[in-house]
């Protein structure tokens, strides 16, 4: 039925009638009745019949086969990263879980299987299809890779080079062997040769004096490395997939934004103020013009709740245009336009843009904290030691009675030491 040819007055498109069996009658009905008519109109009218026809067809697949018919489309846009985010986006809504890139665990291209989706491992960028496939090959041969160094033995040289593997490190494909992916990252020109090395000894048959695994591993040593911190890994993650799929950068400040009254982009859109607050990641920007020639950007933005497309005019563009970068994320002061009619679209202007780090970096002038009767004085000394620009004051509870005292000198006061005041249980509250 994917082709309609034309033939007297008549659609040809097989057998309707199987399809109909399966499908409610009032969809099919108006979908079938509805394409003969339209042949007497000429060629463009049946050529739309034909796409309305593939139109009902891909939506009944998505409907009732949506892993499998999701996880195929994927794998028809392997390179497409932009399209690839759109599809994970789409999985979040149907409430479709997806594996995350994993070197045992998924394929070349993008699978269904028991009602989840594995990641393609062919679109990583830098990758490439045919590599991975050969490894992939190896691993169904031979079984999963046991570590790290049983892929270094396994692997063929000529399906990796450097590019390659930091595009898989960067995905987390090796995070079931090494949590570390800097570990790794930095250890690339090292496994190269020692996968070099260990191929030529096989094309020469030669064996190694040391060909138990267990004992190559203790004999390789990585390179030493910092781990990365959370936004490295995520930056590093969005570079090789386009998005971000083990965790979204904005999560750990989640606390932060709580106080600072920072909200979701859905939360504001759906309620009833004019200007808020919103927290984004930027995905994607498109730089455009106007018909006056004044420069203006699409760019969307993401947050722990889907994403969301704002425009950027002349003015703030050319102020933040050297710091508007993809991964970056950002504070926007964004503008609800009132609208009488419920059925009219709400237009968001954006009248401020920060980074985050302006934002959660900044001294803050007053912070009150509250401490529940059984505090430990000395570990809040001990995180608010160092000296900085924020008055403290604290309020302690015991039973109905408050007690409130200020300390004397001014101290730091930062994400980081909100985070370790959080974490204790003595804390009750922290006002901002």
């Amino acid at each position: 039925c994917l082709l309609a040819k034309r033939s007297g007055k008549k659609i040809i498109c097989g057998d309707t009638g199987a399809i109909k069996n399966g499908i409610k009658k009032d969809v099919a009905n108006f979908v079938f009745t509805k394409i003969e008519p339209f042949a007497q109109y000429g060629f463009n009218k049946s050529h739309a019949a034909a796409y309305a026809l593939i139109a009902y067809q891909t939506a009944y697949l998505k409907t009732y086969f949506k892993e499998d018919f999701i996880a195929a489309t994927m794998t028809t846009e392997l390179t497409n990263t932009s399209k690839l985010r759109e599809f994970v986006e789409e999985l979040k809504r149907l409430k479709v879980e997806i594996i995350r890139p994993s070197l045992n665990d998924c394929y070349a291209e993008f699978k269904a299987i028991d009602g989840k989706i594995y990641y393609g491992l062919g679109a990583i960028k830098n990758v490439g299809f045919e590599a991975i496939s050969n490894i992939i090959k190896e691993r169904q041969r031979n079984g999963n890779f046991q570590s790290l160094i049983n892929f270094i033995e396994r692997v063929d040289i000529k399906d990796v080079n450097k590019l390659q593997l930091e595009g898989l490190t960067k995905a987390g494909v090796f995070d079931e062997f090494e949590k570390d992916r800097n570990k790794i990252f930095e250890s690339i020109p090292k496994i190269l040769q020692k996968i070099k090395n260990i191929n030529e000894d096989k094309n020469n048959n030669q064996t190694n004096l040391f060909g138990n695994s267990d004992v190559q591993e203790t004999a390789f040593e990585f390179q030493k490395a910092s781990p990365w911190t959370q936004k490295e890994l995520l930056t590093h993650e969005f570079k090789s997939l386009g998005f971000y799929i083990s965790n979204h950068p904005l999560n750990e400040y989640e606390e932060i934004f709580n106080h600072l009254n920072i909200i979701s982009f859905k939360n504001f859109y759906q309620n009833n103020l004019t200007e808020s607050l919103v927290a984004g990641t930027i995905m994607s920007i498109q730089e455009k013009k106007s018909s006056k020639g004044m420069p203006y950007a699409i760019i969307k933005f993401s947050d722990k709740e889907g994403e969301f497309e704002l425009f950027l005019f002349s003015e703030i563009l050319v102020a933040n245009r050297d710091k508007l970068k993809e991964s970056e994320s950002f504070i926007l002061t964004l503008q609800k336009d009132k609208t009488l009619d419920e059925g009219v679209k709400k237009r968001i202007n954006v009248r401020k843009i920060l980074s985050l780090d302006q934002v959660i970096n900044k001294p803050y002038s007053q912070v009150t904290i509250e401490l529940k009767k059984n505090f430990n004085i000395d570990e809040v000394k001990n995180i608010l030691s160092s000296d900085g620009e924020t008055k403290i004051n604290l309020v302690i509870t015991d039973e109905n009675k408050k007690a409130s005292y200020s300390l004397r000198n001014n101290r730091k006061f930062d994400i980081n030491i909100l985070k370790a005041l959080k974490a204790k249980k003595y804390v009750a509250k922290i006002t901002v």
